[in-house]
């Protein structure tokens, strides 16, 4: 079986303001960025407990979508046009106006397609990573999950038991009892 290099654990909390002194140790401890999220059933505001904000790119996805969609609705539409011509009256066979209500629709809808593919990517979901969770968070407990070297997880335990966790979980289970 091969070992894992980065590995994650699970600070188990019951107060807010434990978790900002625990996050205080974890950088103190050069646990940076990315490493230290917080779980919790309650909306916090972002950066609440002293966490660096997480960075999205959603909005260029209703952007992407938006172009795609248009060329595609052009695309179809003027292919159509060119496989079957019909001339009326002089006019030309390409024409913009008839044209005008299917490049929106197809600009809606890749835009509206790709805000949901982007919601799920940003998301990222499905989550198959074994990240240790524990039922209490629902109950209004705060949980910090800190991701890490393996090699580094004692120091993160070490920092988050001196924050004042009530609890110290792994994926494989309980890691220790505080």
């Amino acid at each position: 079986m091969a070992t894992r290099v980065r590995d994650t654990i699970l600070g188990v909390f019951g107060d807010p303001e434990t978790v900002v002194a625990a996050v205080d140790n974890l950088r103190k401890a050069g646990f940076t960025g990315p490493d230290v999220k917080v779980l919790s059933d309650t909306p916090y505001p972002e950066g609440a407990f002293g966490e660096s904000p997480e960075r999205h790119r959603l909005y260029v996805f209703p952007f992407m979508g938006a172009i795609c969609g248009f060329s595609v609705a052009v695309l179809l539409t003027v292919a159509t046009q060119i496989a079957y011509p019909m001339v009326t009256d002089g006019k030309p066979v390409i024409s913009i106006p008839p044209m005008v209500n299917i490049m929106y629709e197809g600009t809606m809808l890749g835009a509206i397609m790709f805000t949901v593919m982007g919601i799920i990517f940003e998301s990222r979901l499905p989550d198959f990573s074994p990240s240790p969770y524990d039922a209490r968070i629902s109950e209004g407990y705060l949980g910090l999950l800190v991701s890490g070297p393996t090699a580094k997880l004692d120091t993160a335990a070490r920092a988050l038991r001196d924050g004042g966790a009530v609890d110290i979980v792994t994926a494989d289970g309980p890691r220790a009892r505080v």
